[in-house]
Protein backbone atom coordinates (compact mmCIF):
# COMPACT_ATOMS: atom_id res chain seq x y z
CA UNK A 1 0.00 0.00 0.00
CA UNK A 2 3.03 2.28 0.85
CA UNK A 3 4.52 1.88 -2.26
CA UNK A 4 1.15 2.50 -4.42
CA UNK A 5 1.37 5.75 -2.56
CA UNK A 6 5.24 6.56 -3.28
CA UNK A 7 4.95 5.32 -7.01
CA UNK A 8 1.85 7.99 -7.23
CA UNK A 9 3.80 10.80 -5.58
CA UNK A 10 6.59 10.40 -8.28
CA UNK A 11 3.83 9.95 -11.29
CA UNK A 12 2.79 13.64 -9.77
CA UNK A 13 6.09 14.87 -10.07
CA UNK A 14 6.61 13.84 -13.26
CA UNK A 15 2.91 14.61 -14.72
CA UNK A 16 4.26 18.57 -13.13
CA UNK A 17 7.43 18.34 -14.95
CA UNK A 18 5.93 17.34 -18.40
CA UNK A 19 3.59 20.19 -18.00
CA UNK A 20 6.58 22.73 -17.96
CA UNK A 21 8.46 21.36 -20.84
CA UNK A 22 7.72 22.78 -24.20
CA UNK A 23 4.91 25.12 -23.90
CA UNK A 24 4.34 28.81 -25.69
CA UNK A 25 8.29 29.71 -24.56
CA UNK A 26 6.68 31.57 -22.02
CA UNK A 27 9.35 31.74 -18.67
CA UNK A 28 7.73 29.35 -15.77
CA UNK A 29 8.99 30.18 -12.48
CA UNK A 30 6.43 28.12 -10.60
CA UNK A 31 8.34 24.91 -8.22
CA UNK A 32 6.31 22.30 -6.65
CA UNK A 33 7.44 20.54 -3.86
CA UNK A 34 7.41 17.36 -6.20
CA UNK A 35 9.78 18.06 -8.62
CA UNK A 36 13.17 19.89 -8.37
CA UNK A 37 13.58 23.76 -9.37
CA UNK A 38 15.64 24.88 -12.12
CA UNK A 39 17.38 28.08 -11.62
CA UNK A 40 18.59 29.78 -15.03
CA UNK A 41 19.81 33.31 -15.80
CA UNK A 42 18.89 35.10 -18.88
CA UNK A 43 20.65 34.01 -21.93
CA UNK A 44 22.11 36.07 -23.72
CA UNK A 45 23.02 34.74 -27.31
CA UNK A 46 25.85 36.41 -29.65
CA UNK A 47 24.75 36.43 -33.29
CA UNK A 48 28.15 35.28 -34.17
CA UNK A 49 28.13 32.25 -31.61
CA UNK A 50 28.06 29.03 -33.67
CA UNK A 51 24.34 27.43 -33.24
CA UNK A 52 23.15 30.24 -31.28
CA UNK A 53 19.29 29.64 -32.29
CA UNK A 54 20.09 26.52 -31.12
CA UNK A 55 20.91 27.40 -27.79
CA UNK A 56 18.15 29.98 -27.51
CA UNK A 57 15.57 27.31 -28.06
CA UNK A 58 16.79 25.01 -25.77
CA UNK A 59 17.24 27.42 -23.00
CA UNK A 60 13.54 28.30 -23.56
CA UNK A 61 12.24 24.73 -24.10
CA UNK A 62 14.65 21.50 -23.40
CA UNK A 63 16.62 22.97 -20.52
CA UNK A 64 13.94 21.98 -17.40
CA UNK A 65 13.48 18.43 -18.41
CA UNK A 66 16.96 17.94 -19.85
CA UNK A 67 18.43 20.34 -17.41
CA UNK A 68 21.84 22.80 -18.43
CA UNK A 69 24.28 20.30 -18.03
CA UNK A 70 22.44 18.09 -20.27
CA UNK A 71 22.62 15.31 -18.16
CA UNK A 72 18.63 15.22 -17.93
CA UNK A 73 16.75 13.86 -14.44
CA UNK A 74 18.00 9.94 -13.41
CA UNK A 75 14.97 7.81 -14.15
CA UNK A 76 13.03 10.30 -15.74
CA UNK A 77 14.07 12.24 -18.73
CA UNK A 78 17.17 10.84 -20.46
CA UNK A 79 20.41 12.90 -20.89
CA UNK A 80 21.74 14.17 -24.22
CA UNK A 81 25.21 14.35 -22.95
CA UNK A 82 27.17 11.49 -24.57
CA UNK A 83 23.71 9.68 -25.05
CA UNK A 84 23.90 7.00 -27.19
CA UNK A 85 20.51 6.75 -28.33
CA UNK A 86 20.61 10.97 -29.80
CA UNK A 87 24.12 10.40 -31.49
CA UNK A 88 22.72 6.91 -33.44
CA UNK A 89 19.89 8.67 -35.45
CA UNK A 90 20.02 12.71 -35.83
CA UNK A 91 16.95 12.53 -38.39
CA UNK A 92 15.02 10.89 -35.96
CA UNK A 93 16.07 13.33 -32.86
CA UNK A 94 14.80 16.35 -35.12
CA UNK A 95 11.35 14.17 -35.85
CA UNK A 96 11.14 13.87 -31.54
CA UNK A 97 11.92 17.13 -31.44
CA UNK A 98 8.98 17.87 -33.47
CA UNK A 99 6.16 15.69 -32.74
CA UNK A 100 7.18 14.68 -29.32
CA UNK A 101 8.11 10.83 -28.33
CA UNK A 102 6.03 8.47 -26.46
CA UNK A 103 8.10 5.14 -26.94
CA UNK A 104 10.10 3.60 -24.63
CA UNK A 105 13.79 4.70 -25.13
CA UNK A 106 16.82 3.27 -23.79
CA UNK A 107 19.50 5.58 -23.48
CA UNK A 108 23.21 4.47 -22.34
CA UNK A 109 21.40 1.16 -21.06
CA UNK A 110 18.55 3.05 -18.98
CA UNK A 111 15.30 2.56 -19.84
CA UNK A 112 12.85 6.35 -20.10
CA UNK A 113 9.23 6.20 -20.76
CA UNK A 114 8.09 9.46 -19.98
CA UNK A 115 6.42 11.14 -23.05
CA UNK A 116 7.65 14.47 -24.72
CA UNK A 117 5.82 16.72 -26.05
CA UNK A 118 6.49 18.19 -29.29
CA UNK A 119 8.91 21.54 -28.89
CA UNK A 120 9.09 23.48 -31.50
CA UNK A 121 7.00 23.75 -34.45
CA UNK A 122 8.93 24.21 -37.92
CA UNK A 123 12.01 21.95 -39.46
CA UNK A 124 14.36 25.16 -38.69
CA UNK A 125 14.02 25.20 -34.95
CA UNK A 126 14.31 21.39 -34.87
CA UNK A 127 17.12 21.27 -37.03
CA UNK A 128 18.72 24.27 -34.80
CA UNK A 129 18.24 22.94 -31.06
CA UNK A 130 19.74 19.56 -32.19
CA UNK A 131 22.45 20.92 -34.04
CA UNK A 132 23.14 22.65 -30.65
CA UNK A 133 22.38 19.47 -28.58
CA UNK A 134 25.12 17.30 -30.96
CA UNK A 135 27.72 20.43 -30.14
CA UNK A 136 27.28 20.58 -26.69
CA UNK A 137 27.84 19.24 -23.09
CA UNK A 138 30.88 17.27 -24.70
CA UNK A 139 28.94 15.79 -27.77
CA UNK A 140 31.00 15.95 -31.05
CA UNK A 141 27.87 15.03 -32.72
CA UNK A 142 28.30 16.79 -35.89
CA UNK A 143 25.47 18.20 -37.97
CA UNK A 144 21.78 17.55 -39.53
CA UNK A 145 20.79 19.76 -42.17
CA UNK A 146 17.43 20.79 -43.66
CA UNK A 147 18.20 18.22 -46.23
CA UNK A 148 18.62 15.40 -43.95
CA UNK A 149 15.36 15.83 -42.50
CA UNK A 150 13.13 17.15 -46.12
CA UNK A 151 10.91 13.31 -45.20
CA UNK A 152 10.49 13.95 -41.79
CA UNK A 153 6.56 14.87 -41.49
CA UNK A 154 5.62 17.42 -39.16
CA UNK A 155 2.42 15.98 -37.42
CA UNK A 156 -0.65 17.89 -36.69
CA UNK A 157 -0.80 19.32 -32.93
CA UNK A 158 -4.29 18.26 -31.05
Amino acid sequence: MKKNYLTAFAMIGIAAIMQSCGGSGETKTETTSEAPAVKTEEVVVAAEEPFAAGKKIYMEKCIVCHQATGEGIAGAFPPLKNSDYLLADKVRAVAQTLNGSHEVMIVNGVSYNAPMPPQVDTKEDAVAVINYVLNSFGNNGGTVSLEDVKDVVVKPRP
